[in-house]
């Protein structure tokens, strides 16, 4: 007798010479190898081989009472054969997955409630763990009901962030969540980027960006913002998940402040003139401030010689030889002033 299914290497190759045999075994009732050899004009041995190939497959299964005589079956009842069982463990384990999240969930108002009777001052947690941190904004990203607010500065993401990013945020989109993305103005120049807005932006998602951003902010329904940890050192940092109203009233009134100054990030569209005249201003400011390159080009999300670069156009665009002259000339026609 063949061996027993899934056992033979390759199970799952079915040739088309495998399915001229099973078409056969079909017309006749059963398999035979020597009649399917002759039927089929193939050897005996090339014959076994299918054989093992469609009993591997459960195409094939012993007649009752008739052990040694193989008779074929239902494609259907084959499939339900080889993944009965493994979709039975599956639904078992997805199972056992929403009874942990439901019980755990269940804890969620007993956990606060006694934190703000325990200490009513204390109105955040301190999120070291990275992975514990992802799970929190993920979890909070599927509860959110009206509205994600987020401010991402340092420039363009990763393509493979950007990638991980976009089937949650359309799916928030689909929800009818309002979602709304700060940026640095540098990231109008990414590909990855600018790919990322296209596609939500269409959704319904609003994008706008600013020459620089205090640091990075995801705010959920205006009830919960995550701000960074400060002053880590040896390690990847956390968040401070400030849920206090006052403290989170205050975060999102930050928000729409630097929301109101920021310009909108249209995918399709070129950099517009305000956009090029805010990161002038900004890298003026900063020289001005006594930063370096590397620190001016590091506060604007953009590489060394891409701030040299404008820098270079500044110098040119105010008649400078020198960035001694520039401060001088930048000062006498008004770059600064944003209205000027």
């Amino acid at each position: 007798m063949p061996e027993s299914a899934l056992s033979v290497p390759g199970f799952a190759e079915l040739d088309d010479s495998s399915a001229l045999a099973y078409r056969k075994a079909v017309l006749l009732g059963r398999f035979v190898p020597e009649e399917i050899a002759a039927s089929l004009g193939t050897s005996i041995e090339e014959a076994r081989a299918v054989e093992q190939v469609l009993f591997a497959l459960s195409l094939l299964r012993p007649m009752p009472g008739e052990p040694d005589l193989l008779v074929p079956v239902s494609p259907d009842a084959a499939a339900t054969d080889l993944v009965g069982a493994t979709e039975s463990h599956i639904r078992e384990l997805q199972q056992a997955v929403s009874d942990v999240r439901t019980r755990m969930r269940s804890l969620l108002p007993a956990y606060f409630e006694s934190r703000q009777q325990r200490n009513q001052a204390e109105a955040f947690d301190v999120i070291s763990d990275v992975e514990v941190l992802q799970a929190m904004l993920d979890e909070w990203g599927e509860r959110c009901r009206s509205e994600v607010l987020t401010a991402q500065p340092g420039g363009p993401r990763t393509p493979s962030a950007m990638a991980k990013a976009r089937p949650h945020t359309m799916q928030r989109l689909e929800r009818g969540v309002r979602v709304r993305h700060l940026y640095q103005h540098t990231v109008r120049r990414d590909l990855a980027t600018t790919a990322y807005v296209k596609a939500v932006t269409e959704a319904g998602a609003e994008v706008r960006t600013t020459d620089e951003l205090i640091d990075r902010i995801v705010i959920y329904d205006r009830e919960v913002a995550f701000l960074p940890e400060q002053h880590v050192v040896g390690r990847k940092p956390g968040a401070v998940v400030v849920r206090e109203p006052t403290l989170v009233a205050f975060v999102c009134k930050v928000y729409d402040h630097l929301w109101s100054g920021a310009t909108q990030f249209t995918a399709d569209a070129e950099d517009t003139p305000e956009v090029t005249d805010d990161l002038k201003r900004s890298i003026v400011r900063l020289m001005a401030q006594g930063y370096k390159d590397e620190l001016v080009a590091r506060r604007l999300g953009m590489s060394v010689r891409t701030c040299r670069r404008y820098i270079s156009q500044i110098m040119l665009d105010v008649e400078a030889t020198s960035r001694f002259q520039a401060g001088v000339n930048v000062a006498q026609t008004g770059l600064l002033d944003h209205h000027g």
